[in-house]
């Protein structure tokens, strides 16, 4: 699985108006067959910044990246930015979320 972070930090006058957006890229990556989610936050501590966390089986990392969404959905990012998004991208074992064994519940 390629397991992502992306922190992307818009401009003030972006912020409320991000999560729309965003939206086309959002449901159209999560129409991917290799998608195994790709999932929005806002930060506590930093009111300007959103985080992606992103998960694709090892097949679907490439043609996520090569779809004609992915480019539309830079170039849709690109005028709300106030800095380059920094990203941790890695190739991990599993296949997507899994329990917390050190705070289980019953």
């Amino acid at each position: 699985m390629y397991f992502i972070v992306v922190r992307f930090e818009v401009k003030p006058e972006s912020v409320e108006g991000f999560p729309e957006a965003v939206r086309e890229f959002t449901e159209a990556t999560r129409a991917e067959e290799g998608n195994l989610f790709f999932d929005w936050s806002k930060s506590l501590e930093n009111d300007n910044e959103y985080v992606l966390v992103e998960g694709f089986t090892d097949e679907g990392a490439g043609p996520h990246v090569n779809s004609d969404h992915f480019k539309a959905g830079l170039e849709s990012i690109r005028p709300h930015l106030a800095k380059t998004p920094r990203i941790i991208s890695r190739q991990v074992d599993g296949d997507g979320w899994e329990e917390m064994g050190e705070l289980t519940l019953d």
